[in-house]
C-alpha cells in the first residue's frame, strides 16, 4: 500500500526525455500523470496525422500501429520504474524481456488522445512485470501484459 508522498501528480516531455532514451520519432508518450511510485502510472499520447508511421501504416485509413501502442506502454513503464528507483537508476536502461496476452481491440487514429495505464504486477531485483491497457476516452483499445529488466546502459 502507498501513502500521500508516493503519489506525484505529472511528468512532463522534458522529464520524460531525461529518464528514457527515446527521442523522435519514437518517443511514444507525451507526459505520464496520476503516478504512484513503484505501482502505477498513466501515460498520454496525443495521436498526431504528422507522425511518420502514418504515412505508410493504411495511408488511405490512418491507423497507429499496434506495436507502436505496446510501445507506449513499455515507455511509461519505463519512466515509472526509473521515477520510483531514482538515483538508483541512474545509468541504467529498461529493456523489454517479454510481452504477453496482447490484444488490440479498437483502432487508434489521428485526433484521438491514448491513455495508457501500467500497473506493476510484480517485480524481482532488476525484472518488473506490467500490465497495460490502452484507452481513448471509455474504450479499451489495447491490452498486454509485459516484463522488462533494468541493465546498466
Amino acid at each position: 500500500m502507498t501513502n500521500k508522498s508516493d503519489q506525484i501528480s505529472e511528468l512532463d516531455i522534458n522529464a520524460i526525455m531525461k529518464m528514457i532514451p527515446h527521442r523522435y520519432p519514437f518517443l511514444m508518450i507525451d507526459k505520464v500523470v496520476d503516478i504512484v511510485l513503484g505501482e502505477s502510472a498513466v501515460g498520454e499520447k496525443a495521436v498526431t496525422v504528422s507522425e511518420p508511421h502514418f504515412q505508410g501504416h493504411f495511408p488511405q485509413r490512418p491507423i497507429m500501429p499496434g506495436v507502436l501502442i505496446v510501445e507506449a506502454m513499455a515507455q511509461t513503464a519505463g519512466v515509472l520504474v526509473v521515477h520510483s528507483l531514482g538515483g538508483e537508476a541512474t545509468s541504467k536502461l529498461v529493456y523489454f524481456m517479454t510481452i504477453d496476452s496482447a490484444r488490440f481491440r479498437k483502432p487508434v487514429v489521428p485526433g484521438d488522445m491514448l491513455r495508457i495505464h501500467v500497473t506493476r504486477k510484480q517485480n524481482r531485483g532488476a525484472v518488473w512485470k506490467f500490465d497495460g491497457k490502452a484507452m481513448v476516452g471509455d474504450a479499451l483499445v489495447a491490452e498486454a501484459t509485459f516484463a522488462a529488466m533494468l541493465v546498466d546502459s
